[in-house]
């Protein structure tokens, strides 16, 4: 299992310094910054340090990456218009006051087809990222969206290598095997950097960033 994470470096520089070459102008490498953990929500992420640890090296200008939901969902206190978009906004608030730049990303979308049709999981939590974003006017990179086209894209079949699916004695971790249509395998993980790279790297040219921090 990965998350895309610690993967978009190399996509992002990939993008920016093409854009830099094209417009003649200085090539910067950006350094990226992972505090993501698996299982984690807007609430537990604060509570565990990884927040602070953020902050802790935030700079001026740095680009945070802000994407939550899957399991928020999971309580009741953490519901899309409540807890959960209380919470991304406090966060971008934090980074805002200590100079630096937040952008919302809706969810990634699980892998659930219903009879040959990719469904949606997430519910109001996507689009209640989306509301925050045109309220308080901060950049929204739609994951669910941009995923969901993928997988659709690829189909039932094809879309099953991007996620942990092992066959009983096929991997040593999974001796059972597993059949996971939440987290990314490895293969997975870098397609979906590669997305996120693609969407983030429009947006900081668009927007004429130029401190080489995300």
């Amino acid at each position: 299992m990965s998350g895309w994470g610690p993967h978009l470096g190399a996509p992002l520089n990939r993008r920016l310094t093409e854009a830099a070459v094209r417009a003649g102008e200085p090539v910067r490498t950006v350094a990226v910054l992972n505090t993501a953990r698996g299982g984690a929500t807007t609430e537990s992420h604060r509570q565990e340090g990884l927040w602070a640890a953020l902050l802790a090296e935030l700079r001026p200008q740095d680009v945070v990456l802000l994407q939550f939901g899957h399991n928020d969902s999971k309580a009741e206190h953490l519901a899309a218009r409540t807890g959960y978009t209380t919470n991304l906004e406090r966060a971008g608030e934090e980074v805002l006051q200590r100079g630096g730049r937040p952008v919302l990303c809706t969810p990634v979308a699980r892998r659930r087809f219903v009879e040959g049709r990719l469904v949606d999981t997430h519910g109001d939590y996507p689009g209640a990222v989306r509301e925050l974003a045109g309220r308080r006017g901060w950049p929204c990179l739609d994951l669910a969206r941009s995923t969901t086209e993928l997988y659709a894209r690829l189909g039932e079949e094809g879309s099953r290598a991007l996620f942990t699916h092992f066959g009983r004695g096929e991997h040593p971790l999974y001796p059972d095997g597993c059949a996971d249509d939440t987290h990314f395998s490895f293969d997975g993980a870098v397609a979906v950097a590669e997305l996120v790279a693609e969407e983030l790297a429009g947006l900081w040219t668009a927007a004429g960033w130029s401190r080489p921090a995300a």
